[in-house]
């Protein structure tokens, strides 16, 4: 069986990595030729020469990218020469009507298609315990699962095409909210003079503990923003959110406020940054 990956940026090279650890991944395509041949050369797999080649050859397909347009791209491009009853399985954040798209375009050629976002950012996709969140055929899930478990710790199905997508907005909306409450608390912990590490400590074994305050509270306070998930790309999945809630009149206010928090940021130069960053403007005196 010839599983093949397309995308290997941050999340998509530790999905890779942990396929390939498991045996199943032969080939892998990135628009960075370069990137796909150095992890080719360190998982000893190939290196595909274009996404129709894989189209081609692969039984089973993995996409990772950044954006709706991009997932496009790939799928038309895969148009030209892919086989009948091949899987196409979508892990990157893209909006619910893409995820139709897609699905439709490849059903013309007898191709299945699964949206399947993750969640646990890099730590999650480098040690194999990313959440998938799936929309699609049951069955055709129940088939590629044991090659999704390779790289997943809970892999939930969601319900038909789309269905993974707006779980994933759903995700994206809260991790929002607890970016803004977490920078927010420790910004008013910093004013009242409090040891900080200590305040950490305490409350991420309390009710309002949460992955974010353990695994970025320390780091944020120390001025520390190295990206575990980009504050750009979480923009972009913000703006995604908002696009979805104008079509079904879902209020997003959080949202709108955590987009211009970003767009700030963005602004400043610190679009690459962790979205943790946002402490930045928490903890900045008041005018």
């Amino acid at each position: 069986m010839q599983v093949a990956m397309i995308g290997l940026g941050a999340i998509g090279t530790g999905m890779a990595r942990n396929l390939a650890k498991a045996g199943y991944l032969t080939q892998v395509w990135n628009r960075t030729n370069s990137k796909a041949q150095a992890l080719a050369n360190e998982l000893n797999i190939q290196v595909a020469a274009s996404i129709d080649k894989i189209a081609a050859q692969a039984d089973i397909i993995l996409i990772c990218v950044s954006a709706d347009n991009d997932v496009l791209e790939i799928i038309n491009a895969l148009l030209t020469s892919i086989k009948p009853n091949t899987i196409v399985i979508d892990s990157s954040t893209v909006s619910s009507d893409t995820a139709k798209i897609a699905a439709q375009q490849l059903a013309t050629k007898q191709v299945n298609f699964l949206d399947a976002p993750v969640s646990g950012g890099v730590e999650g996709a480098k040690n194999g315990t990313l959440a998938m969140m799936v929309g699609g055929k049951q069955d055709i899930l129940t088939q590629v699962t044991p090659i999704l478990e390779a790289m997943c710790a809970r892999i939930i199905y969601m319900g038909s095409t789309g269905s993974g997508q707006g779980t994933k907005a759903v995700n994206q909306i809260m991790a929002a909210g607890i970016n803004q409450a977490v920078t927010e608390a420790l910004a008013f912990a910093q004013a009242e003079g409090l040891p900080l590490d200590k305040v950490i400590n305490v409350v991420s074994g309390g009710a309002a503990g949460n992955w974010f305050l353990s695994h970025r509270g320390l780091s944020m306070t120390q001025d520390h923003y190295e990206p575990g998930f980009k504050l750009a790309l979480h923009h972009k999945d913000l703006k995604i959110c908002q696009t979805m809630a104008e079509k079904n009149s879902a209020g997003l206010p959080l949202v709108e406020l955590t987009i211009n928090d970003y767009e700030q940021l963005i602004s400043e130069g610190f679009g690459a940054e962790d979205i943790s960053a946002l402490y930045r403007l928490k903890h900045r005196p008041k005018a």
